[in-house]
């Protein structure tokens, strides 16, 4: 108390990257189901405000508009020559959604965007996915907007389980930092270090692949006990307020990712709506840092267990 916090310094660095806070847009698929701005409009919008975006595989834009809008190997290659080439710095790999998971209300509600084509334009737009369709069917992805969703669906959830020796692929094609997201585990975040990945998300994926996974905030600290002296540490998941950042920051995270509180603001207002959730948690974010007058001096002293 009684410090001159007129003058707060929310600024960090990341992956080589000075941003103006620690705040990032987390990849969300199927955007334009919430509204026409979809992610075009939401990264153009983290443009406007100097917070990173992080685009979906399951995209309802290719890669070429959000990048405008934003200043097994046949298929990854491709997508991510086309990611480098159109300005994207950081691979984030998302770990626990090589499959779908089993979510009763989706089903209840026939929710299957990817079936008809929405959330599938970054393999709809990718030469190499439409080479191999055209081979395969003798028929153009527009011709047969269903057969292509299904085939694209295939190779982006095929249900085949991942390994850490595939990393080496992503080593070779990728020359930028990579970041492992879905670390819940001080084992698999020794595993990225062994790796020689950049950095992890410690994240539940929401609650949205398995709603019995342990919180990750809970499990944030030990992470950061273990590895965080030797990788980059972010944060995902519920993260709703400007005290929400101060607590995982203060856990040790370098960075934290929101998700569903922009997509709330897009479905509600376009990408106006998107900007005024982020701006706002920026505000509140900064409001509770004039305890301290910058980043560096949030730590786990700050925080009470109850």
């Amino acid at each position: 108390m009684l410090r001159d916090t007129t003058h707060r310094d929310l600024r960090t660095e990341l992956f080589g990257h000075k941003l103006e806070s620690p705040l990032l847009i987390a990849p969300i698929g199927v955007q334009t189901i919430f509204h026409h701005d979809k992610e075009d409009g939401v990264a153009g919008v983290a443009a406007e405000i100097g917070v990173p975006y992080i685009l979906s595989t399951a995209s309802s834009s290719s890669i070429e508009n959000v990048a405008k809008a934003n200043g097994d190997g046949w298929v990854t290659s491709p997508l991510l020559n086309r990611a480098k080439s159109n300005g994207f710095t950081v691979l984030l790999v998302t770990l626990d959604t090589w499959t779908l998971a089993w979510r009763p209300a989706d089903l209840d509600n026939a929710y299957l965007p990817f079936a008809s084509g929405i959330g599938d334009q970054t393999g709809f737009s990718d030469p190499a996915f439409r080479r191999k369709f055209t081979e395969k069917h003798k028929k153009e992805v527009e011709d047969d907007v269903f057969l292509a969703s299904r085939e694209w669906a295939n190779e982006v959830f095929s249900g085949a389980a991942h390994t850490w020796e595939q990393l080496e692929l992503l080593k070779t094609e990728w020359d930028g930092p990579i970041v492992l997201k879905g670390i819940q585990h001080v084992d698999d975040a020794r595993m990225a270090v062994e790796a020689g990945m950049d950095g992890i998300v410690v994240s539940n994926h929401g609650g949205r692949q398995l709603d019995g996974a342990v919180g990750s905030l809970e499990v944030l600290p030990e992470i950061v006990d273990a590895v965080g002296d030797q990788i980059t540490v972010l944060f995902d998941s519920g993260i709703r307020t400007g005290v929400d950042i101060i607590k995982a920051l203060c856990l040790g995270a370098k960075g934290v990712l929101i998700g569903r509180p922009f997509v709330y603001g897009l479905a509600i207002g376009g990408k106006e709506g998107a900007k005024d959730v982020v701006r706002g948690l920026l505000a509140a974010f900064d409001e509770f840092a004039s305890v301290r007058m910058r980043l560096f001096t949030l730590d786990n002293g700050l925080i009470r267990h109850i």
